[in-house]
């Protein structure tokens, strides 16, 4: 625990229940069993798959979920230790020995998936009239998904085997370079964490300061980072080449088990709405500050009227507990059993990943929550974000290690709609129309942020690796998409700097998962459909929307949506979704 006057006591994660230390035996035990039991199952079933009856392939099934849930289980360790420090050159050391060994171990089991793959369609069918076999047919389906992809063994190998000093090594280094940065502020060096925190400050002098000196460092880093840019999006060209995928993101919509069309569908109903959006609300924005335009390091400023009290620990967790009661007592139990349990990390620390996020590990254990908790609303708002990602994964975890995952399209589901509950029920609980339009503004950036930027991070992202293709891109042109794009997104009412081009550097997504953005926009409008369902027809609701989180990875997006009468492919669907965000823009104006 990390004690803070006005923020309370705040929770440090109790990673024991993992292992209990880097150095454990039982560590050191679980990788040497691993090993062999690796070893044994290649000697047992390479080559033998077609032979195999459907209750021998089930087992064979069960067998490789024991051992990847072994090995995830060291994996996620390595990984939320290294979370914790990124600047500790023990943890990185750590860190990285860990996925050398662990990618050395699943060599060994590569040629699992590979070799049911090359199954036959009516032969695989057959089989699974077996009860053991038929327990595994959503991870069979979705495996087999990648079928049209998949290359040579030997490729496979080599292309698993150097990835932990290929792309992996590319995505610590700026994991690493990013916790190593500090940022100069007045008499303090700040972390990433705290730089951003202050562009939302209540005083407009030091969110000024903050971009200077955000734009400032990352400038004298940017040749470092357009060089991991560049690198992650040619390794991207090559094995997406070498895979048929036709278009720089279809790897990632085929991992979210989601169609091109229909996420190009999402991105032009995002597009085409920027004017009715971002552009109107930026607008409205500008006027409350006194002009027609609007500094770039202003667009997420708090109103005046806004509530910048510093919120402490015990009030955000039962404020966010208390919405998800109210929605659902089970959901609440859930929740609650992170803060009771040392399940969450939430100081910021320097040398701490920056951002939120929830770390499903395995469903033999539990989730962990990571923050940087410091006492603004939108902090409360994260921890509901994040809080509804590990109640999904907490549920899901039913459906076992191989199942339990879910495309990243329905997880952000999850966690925005765990969002919009804290939100409905703080609004209700404020009359004052003055902090009544604060929060009205504050859940519209919120969704602007969530909707409009994503987008514009995608149709960023997919400028890049278009480019790239045709060489080495340089820092000066990555600044001059970034701006096309931000001026298309954000609107007329924002002014910007030459200090701002660099701004991209700092998007963990696009080093860390590609295509990833989307998600987020597609999570909240879906969100808006399920809430307006909610409205309308609450009577069983709230069990159809616990099942749903429950189905984990073994339903795709239109089973799981049909009990609410909703459908992603059908064209009017994200029309929908963003209406609810023009709702509030209007409410807004009519409140000015």
């Amino acid at each position: 625990m990390t004690s803070g006057s006005a923020l309370g006591t705040l929770p440090e994660w109790d990673l024991a229940d993992l292992y209990a230390g880097p150095d454990s035996k039982e560590l050191s035990a679980d990788l040497d069993h691993a090993a062999a039991a690796a070893a044994a199952f290649s000697a047992a079933y390479k080559g033998k798959l077609p032979a195999l009856d459907g209750a021998a392939l089930g087992a064979a099934i069960a067998e490789y979920e024991r051992l990847d849930e072994i090995l995830s289980r060291v994996g996620s360790y390595a990984q939320l230790v290294y979370a914790g420090d990124q600047s500790d050159p023990a943890n990185g050391k750590f860190y990285q020995g860990i996925h050398e060994r662990l990618n050395e171990i699943a060599t060994q089991l590569l040629f699992f998936t590979l070799e049911l793959n090359r199954l036959d369609d009516a032969h695989l069918d057959a089989l699974t009239a077996d009860a053991g076999l038929a327990r595994y047919r959503p991870w069979l389906r979705d495996v087999r998904a990648m079928r049209p992809h998949q290359l040579d063994d030997e490729i496979e190998r080599v292309l698993h085997e150097k990835h932990v000093v290929g792309r992996a090594a590319w995505v610590r280094l700026f994991d690493e370079t990013m916790a190593g940065l500090r940022f100069p502020f007045r008499d303090a060096m700040l972390t990433e964490a705290e730089i951003l925190n202050l562009m939302s400050d209540p005083d407009g002098e030091k969110r000024r300061e903050a971009a200077g000196s955000l734009g400032g460092v990352l400038g004298e880093n940017i040749r470092t980072l357009a060089l991991i840019t560049n690198t992650l999006a040619k390794d991207k060209e090559i094995e997406d080449g070498w895979r048929n995928f036709p278009r720089p993101d279809s790897s990632r919509n085929l991992t979210n088990f989601v169609e091109d069309e229909v996420v190009d569908a999402l991105s032009a109903a995002v597009r085409s709405a920027y004017p009715d959006l971002s552009h109107r609300y930026y607008a409205l924005k500008a006027k409350w500050f006194g002009g027609d335009r609007l500094d770039y390091w202003d667009r997420n400023a708090p109103l005046p009227e806004s509530d910048d009290r510093t919120i402490a620990w015990d009030e955000a967790r039962r404020t966010v507990l208390d919405a998800y009661a109210a929605f659902s007592p089970d959901m609440a139990d859930v929740g609650r059993r992170f803060f009771d349990n040392d399940w969450i990390d939430a100081p910021a620390r320097p040398g701490k990943a920056s951002g939120a996020f929830a770390h499903p590990t395995v469903p033999s254990a539990h989730p962990y929550l990571l923050l940087n908790y410091q006492g603004r609303t939108r902090d409360v708002m994260t921890l509901a974000h994040e809080l509804g990602h590990g109640v999904h994964q907490v549920l899901a975890g039913a459906q076992g290690h191989l199942m339990a995952d879910t495309p990243l399209t329905l997880a952000e589901t999850a966690s925005v709609f765990g969002e919009m509950l804290t939100f409905r029920a703080m609004l209700k609980q404020t009359e004052d129309p003055a902090a009544r339009r604060a929060m009205l503004a504050g859940k519209v950036e919120d969704m602007l942020n969530t909707v409009v930027r994503q987008i514009a991070f995608y149709e960023f992202e997919k400028r890049v690796h278009h480019e790239r293709r045709d060489g080495e891109l340089m820092p000066d042109r990555l600044g001059e998409i970034w701006m096309d794009i931000q001026v298309e997104s954000l609107g007329p009412a924002l002014r910007f700097d030459d200090n701002y081009r660099v701004f991209w550097a700092y998007i963990p997504h696009f080093v860390h998962s590609p295509f990833y953005v989307y998600a987020y926009a597609f999570g909240d409008c879906l969100v808006n459909s399920l809430y307006a369902a909610y409205q309308e027809a609450e009577a069983g609701f709230a069990a159809r929307y616990l099942d749903m989180l429950r189905a984990g990875g073994t339903l795709r997006h239109k089973e799981l949506l049909a009990p609410f009468g909703l459908d992603a492919g059908d064209p009017e669907f994200w029309g929908r979704g963003l209406a609810v965000v023009a709702g509030l823009i209007d409410e807004l104006e009519a409140l000015s």
